[in-house]
């Protein structure tokens, strides 16, 4: 068992599945073994399991019955429902008054409020889905762009979980094939079981490096890019700012080192979202606070997705470590020649937030940056440091296994590899190993 303590784990639960405040419809959802008895002492009788049917809801007082709702309710006898248990949906009409009394007499029944998460926590309990696919379902519900929601339906589906398993599925029979090594040494064991264990570690490995290898994109999308936005004092770093948020979101002045502190604005950029960061322009000075304020600045950028550098004019950048991605001519309207900004040229080109000009080709270039950050390229993607973190483990395991000269310890970094994919998807355990190596090796006859 989990960090659920057994009596919470086989309690009821209840809790809205919709946001608070004013509508037409709250759906108030319960989950486990009282969930019959509470539909039967609420309905008064038992609605057709999975159909959805208009009922009275009751609750007894001291005079008698009282009615709280006419609501829609569904009924799912377990295991078939989202958590595996026997669970409900009640349909309620939305005002405060109505939730209240429905909730406390849920309680008066034996069911307590669900704790964050918990659903989806019995739904991983109750094997309905792994932990892949619960992160998915987070993902899917904080998804604020179609491309987001398209790669975490697709996670839910279980295309990440049936790569891992895929990749565990062939470790498993890798780890058998070693066992028979160790466990019949005298018997007559093909020639090309070495040889083929070897390669197919080789090709294994190879398929998580480049599952490794790509650049972070399914990240990235999941949590949104950040874009900062760099330079001199007055360079128009917060007019830039306001034109793509399409709003005043930082004051603008004429005097330098206006912006102290970064201002976040989150935008959609070609179906991503992105963070523009305003910052503390670049430069040497003596006050404080405007010192933190460039040291945030210089911090910002180096952790950037990418780096937008003004300068007012032509003014050559200012020497820094700092790399970025575009170098931008502000106030092109003012002592700049013509032939400087018709195109964007080795990511550079000058632009005017005061006459437009140029505007439409920077935010296509933006747009065009974020895609190329975020774009998938073949199988489904990482999407979370955890899941990196669990493949680089696994490879480190496997290159130690393929170095391995004794059959007992490529053994062990074998199995090493596979509980790394285990802790991925939740699924650790011995017996499929045990009924791989029974099965292929007819142990025990």
């Amino acid at each position: 068992m989990d960090n659920l303590s057994q009596e919470n784990a086989n309690s009821t639960i209840f809790a809205l599945a919709t946001a608070t405040g004013r509508a037409a419809v709250a759906i108030m959802r319960i989950s486990g073994p009282l969930t019959q008895s509470i539909l039967m002492q609420l309905c008064q009788s038992l609605p057709q399991p999975r159909q959805a049917s208009v009922r009275k809801l009751w609750r007894k007082t001291d005079c008698g019955c009282e009615l709280l709702d006419h609501a829609l309710v569904i009924w799912f006898p377990g295991p078939k429902s989202y958590t595996g248990e026997d669970s409900a949906e009640l349909q309620l009409h939305a005002g405060p008054a109505v939730i209240e009394a429905v909730a406390d007499t849920l309680i008066s029944f034996g069911a307590r409020p669900a704790q964050p998460g918990e659903f989806t926590r019995r739904a991983f309990v109750n094997g309905r889905v792994d932990l892949l696919q619960a992160e998915a379902i987070a993902d899917l519900v904080e998804a604020e762009t179609q491309g987001q929601r398209r790669q975490a339906l697709e996670q839910t589906e279980g295309r990440l979980s049936d790569l891992y398993q895929g990749w565990a599925d062939r470790l498993r029979n890798l780890l058998a094939h070693q066992e028979a090594l160790i466990d019949f040494p005298d018997e007559e064991l093909p020639d090309e079981v070495e040889q083929n264990l070897a390669q197919e570690l080789d090709a294994l490995c190879q398929e998580m490096e480049n599952h490794l290898n790509d650049a972070g994109r399914g990240e990235r999308l999941r949590r949104g890019l950040i874009f900062a936005i760099i330079g001199l004092p007055n360079a128009g770093k917060s007019s830039l700012l306001n034109y793509l948020a399409d709003r005043d979101a930082a004051i603008v002045t004429e005097k330098a080192g206006t912006t102290r502190d970064a201002i976040e604005v989150r935008i959609i950029l070609g179906d991503v979202p992105v963070t523009l960061v305003d910052t503390a322009g670049l430069r040497e000075t003596e006050d404080l606070i405007e010192a933190e304020g460039i040291r945030r600045a210089q911090k910002i950028a180096h952790e950037a997705d990418c780096v937008i550098y003004l300068s007012e004019n032509s003014e050559t950048p200012l020497k820094s470590d700092i790399t970025y991605d575009i170098w931008i001519h502000t106030k092109s309207d003012l002592n700049v020649s013509r032939e400087t900004k018709k195109e964007i040229v080795d990511n550079t080109m000058a632009i005017s937030v005061k006459t437009g000009e140029n505007m439409e080709k920077l935010q296509t270039w933006l747009v065009n940056k974020a895609k190329a950050l975020t774009e998938r390229q073949g199988p489904p993607p990482l999407t979370r440091a955890r899941h990196r973190v669990g493949i680089s483990d696994c490879v480190r395991a496997l290159k130690s296994a393929r170095q391995q000269t004794w059959p007992e310890l490529r053994g062990e970094e074998l199995r090493l590899a596979m509980q790394s994919l285990g802790r991925l998807t939740g699924r650790v355990g011995v017996e499929d190993l045990l009924d791989t190596i029974f099965g292929q090796f007819c142990i025990g006859k």
